[in-house]
């Protein structure tokens, strides 16, 4: 090859994103917003998710992001009633039945043509038997048509750094529980599907205190035209509002 020849650098391949379990509390309250807080009480949480094409390294973009989590108490909305102390021994979709129709800290954001989705949520607690985490879906569709030609690509879950974590279950709004969280490490789905690739990247927004929240963010990996095992798209039908 001639010295002078131009060498193109291609775009950066990105490893593809461990699916893990969507659990018993999913459902699709199709929400399209950036703010799903609801007044909830906790620590500011800015979260912001780029999904990349992880065969091309290319941005994701018009993709359906759902996320889902607990509040501070470690209560999901649509099961308010379910004590977050005890353990549950059913996992699967729907294995629970609802018991209300809150929908807190949960809502879908299109990615941008970066590959971006941005949430305004609060710091998740925890329930008995798991580390601190946020579920996410990505949904493939036609541009930024929510109902048309959708497919679930990836179905995930985000864990958060224990140094922070730590500090933050120490504050007021989530503190005196009778169980403890479990260690990303004790945590089944992290051991075993998530790990360091599903751990958020997390700074603090004030320079001087937690109290001011925090800033996560993380690049996930998908392939475009997979279909995920975890969520078909007749649940997203079957599990509304």
């Amino acid at each position: 090859m001639d010295d002078n020849t131009a060498i193109s650098s291609p775009s950066p391949v990105y490893q593809l994103s461990p699916e893990q379990v969507a659990g018993p509390y999913f459902r699709n309250p199709k929400l399209i917003r950036r703010n799903i807080s609801e007044g909830m009480d906790g620590i500011p949480l800015v979260l912001r998710l780029t999904i990349v094409d992880a065969m091309t390294g290319q941005p994701v973009t018009g993709a359906v992001v759902d996320i889902w989590h607990c509040n501070a108490r470690g209560a999901y909305s649509g099961w308010s009633k379910v004590n977050p102390d005890k353990e549950v021994d059913v996992g699967d979709i729907g294995s629970i039945p609802r018991t209300d129709d809150d929908t807190y800290l949960r809502g879908g954001q299109f990615s941008d043509k970066k590959g971006i989705v941005r949430f305004i949520t609060i710091y998740p607690g925890f329930y008995a038997s798991r580390a601190l985490h946020i579920h996410v879906a990505v949904r493939i569709t036609a541009g930024n048509n929510y109902l048309e030609e959708r497919h679930v690509a990836w179905v995930g879950q985000l864990y958060f750094p224990e140094v922070v974590s730590r500090s933050v279950l120490n504050a007021r709004e989530y503190s005196g529980r009778v169980v403890s969280p479990l260690s990303n490490d004790e945590d089944f789905h992290y051991r075993h599907h998530g790990g360091e690739a599903s751990t958020l990247n997390i700074h603090t927004i004030g320079r001087d205190s937690k109290e001011d929240g925090f800033f996560g963010h993380i690049t996930i990996g998908v392939d475009t035209f997979a279909l995920s095992s975890q969520i078909k798209p007749e649940d997203f039908d079957k599990y509304t509002v």
